[in-house]
């Protein structure tokens, strides 16, 4: 669950950065303008819409760290071509992004995917994952539950 009074002062963050009023930044991301000034104030908590749009317009801002906190604000660009795209596991150790995806959408994949892609990062603890969300940069989403 997001952190509303955290994620108002990461909202802020963001408006500070690319030196604009609420009211600009509302226009940008296409939404009401009293929707910033209600996010703001604590009355209201963010939609995922939202949020999506905010990630859309600025391509900077990090959705994790948007959420979270964690990661980097403005995002840290790294060479994305194909060969070099990686997926981070907890433990820090990596998965070309080729070979995840490969064997996420192959054929021969069984039909829980949710297990697969689980079953290739290191787990410390016992506890199994129920959902898997994976956001696109349309704002669409898919959802794989256990």
């Amino acid at each position: 669950m997001v952190n509303t009074k955290e994620f108002t002062n990461r909202l802020q963050e963001i408006i500070e950065y690319y030196d604009l009023t609420a009211s600009s930044f509302a226009d940008k991301i296409e939404v009401g303008r009293s929707s910033i000034s209600h996010l703001l104030s604590g009355r209201n908590k963010p939609s995922l819409e939202f949020v999506m749009k905010i990630v859309k317009t600025f391509p900077e801002v990090e959705l994790y760290w948007l959420l979270n906190g964690k990661g980097s604000f403005p995002k840290v660009e790294n060479d994305t071509s194909p060969e070099k795209t990686s997926i981070v596991s907890s433990k820090k150790e990596s998965v070309p992004a080729q070979k995840f995806e490969n064997d996420l959408f192959s054929e021969t994949n069984p039909a829980d995917p949710v297990n697969k892609v689980v079953s290739s990062f290191p787990s410390k603890t016992d506890k199994k994952i129920s959902r898997v969300i994976i956001f696109y940069e349309d704002g669409t989403f898919d959802a794989f539950e256990n």
